[in-house]
């Protein structure tokens, strides 16, 4: 029995195109049902097409009010195919630059890859009576993508086949664009996550009919859209990525500090620059240090607790070492955290001064860039608790950011400027009220809570942002 196949169609003004489109699309022969969705187009596309499905038993109709974007009608389109059961589904426009008679190549495709694309860059001559313009402004799209995404196929065509049975629906939830930023978007959400993409050499001639829909502003929110994915999956690339694990969440759990209002922030535009800078730092340099310090102060299978998770990027491939449980007393800091580590034992909705698990419940901890949001009384009762969930022979890993520390200086002289200059009234990060200044404070701090401190560094192996400390349990 062949999968149960849609092949579908957005349109808009395609008075011209939808019938023939239709007839060659049936003249195939194909086991597969023909879905056009229309958005109140002015000339009377509409009503041509539901004379189209009265014709033919297997050719439907959606009507939506108005013009909504691409990119939403085709998100529309997958649901609607993922509601109804389909296995595969063929996505073209209606302006004939997808030649129908290429849909069997596609489905054939289909059987052994997650996704397939049609590509204009795999053989020279692919976009015959094109102007200048317009190639030049598709080639720069499929270099931005490329280089600034590391979406190797072509990532701004509509020309695609996807396999339903393959693909979690749940995927699509992550794509948000709206407009022809879908496209692109929704391939970086395919690539992220493992699919098998293949690709099929296309060629598009101009349009038979009509103009191209493709606005400047379309252009322009197009750019921004890249512009945005780009510092996202620089900052957070947990956010393409559904979460295996579920956030336990405390509903009586306050947050004074207000860490998720912090994190729902994250993604403002005055932040972006501070993300960029900040993910650099973690994946170049804090990512490394942690995974060496994990592997060389733990055993294999040792059950750790991150403490004061955020959104934990640099946990990602700890989880092949140790088991971690991760907390934040931030809702939105899990979900992010459990998007970039979905391999994560546990994920816990939970206040670091007040811990619920068992004592002796782990092997160790750790945090980065944590500590120095509590005050001295705060801070007691941080390690206090830590240290009653350790076992006996428990360590506790901290990087705790150094009141010298050059990423110091460097937000305040951003600060300074956004703020005193600019009276823009931002702030990067939360108030950091406890920067240490020496091995002799983080001891004594340390002991308060029941800590011997086993080993303090800080120097250019992190560009003297933090120092790494090492305690044990006393």
């Amino acid at each position: 029995m062949s999968p149960k196949t849609l092949i579908f169609i957005p349109t808009y003004n395609e008075r011209d195109n939808v019938g023939p489109m239709c007839e060659q699309i049936l003249a195939l022969g194909l086991d597969a049902d023909l879905l056009f969705m229309d958005d109140g187009s002015p000339d009377g596309t509409g009503q041509l097409l539901d004379g189209l499905a009265a014709k033919h038993g297997r050719v439907r109709v959606v009507h939506r009010a108005g013009k909504a974007g691409i990119g939403s009608a085709h998100k529309a389109g997958i649901e609607l195919a993922y509601d109804e059961g389909y296995e595969r589904l063929v996505t073209l426009d209606c302006d004939f630059t997808h030649r129908p008679e290429m849909i069997p190549q596609f489905l054939d495709r289909s059987e052994t890859a997650d996704a397939v694309v049609g590509s204009r860059y795999l053989e020279t001559g692919s976009l015959p009576g094109w102007s200048a313009l317009r190639k030049s402004l598709t080639t720069l799209g499929h270099v931005l993508t490329k280089n600034m995404l590391g979406i190797s196929q072509d990532a701004t065509g509509a020309f695609r086949a996807y396999n339903l049975t393959t693909i979690r629906r749940d995927l699509f939830d992550l794509v948000l664009s709206n407009g022809y930023a879908f496209f692109f978007e929704s391939m970086l959400v395919l690539q992220r996550n493992g699919l098998a993409i293949a690709e099929i050499p296309i060629t598009l001639p101009a349009r038979t009919y009509g103009s191209s829909k493709m606005t400047v502003e379309e252009v322009r929110r197009s750019v921004a859209t890249l512009m945005t994915l780009f510092i996202q999956d620089q900052t957070n690339p947990g956010r393409f990525r559904p979460g295996k694990t579920s956030v336990v969440l405390d509903p009586g759990l306050v947050d004074p500090q207000n860490w998720n209002e912090y994190w729902d922030a994250k993604s403002a535009k005055t932040a972006a620059v501070y993300d960029l800078a900040a993910a650099l730092y973690r994946n170049t340099i804090l990512k490394r240090r942690l995974e060496s310090t994990i592997t060389s102060e733990f055993q294999r299978g040792a059950r750790l607790l991150h403490a004061g998770c955020g959104g934990g990027p640099v946990d990602a491939n700890l989880h092949q070492q140790v088991r971690i449980t991760a907390v934040d007393i931030s809702p939105s800091a899990l979900d992010f955290y459990r998007r970039s580590n979905p391999d994560a034992e546990e994920v816990r909705h939970a206040d670091i001064m007040d811990l619920p698990f068992p004592n002796d419940s782990f092997d160790g901890a750790y945090n980065l860039g944590v500590v120095e949001h509590f005050d001295r009384p705060q801070l007691t009762k941080v390690f206090s608790e830590l240290r009653r969930v350790l076992k006996p022979n428990g360590k506790l890993v901290v990087f705790w950011p150094h009141a010298h520390g050059t990423s110091v200086t460097a937000l305040g002289a951003a600060h300074w400027l956004l703020n005193d200059v600019l009276h823009q009234s931002v702030r990067l990060h939360p108030p950091e009220v406890s920067l240490v200044h020496s091995a002799r404070e983080a001891a004594e701090l340390l002991a308060s809570g029941g800590f011997d401190l086993k080993s303090y560094e800080f120097g250019p192996k992190d560009l003297f942002v933090q120092a790494k400390i090492v305690a044990t349990c006393q």
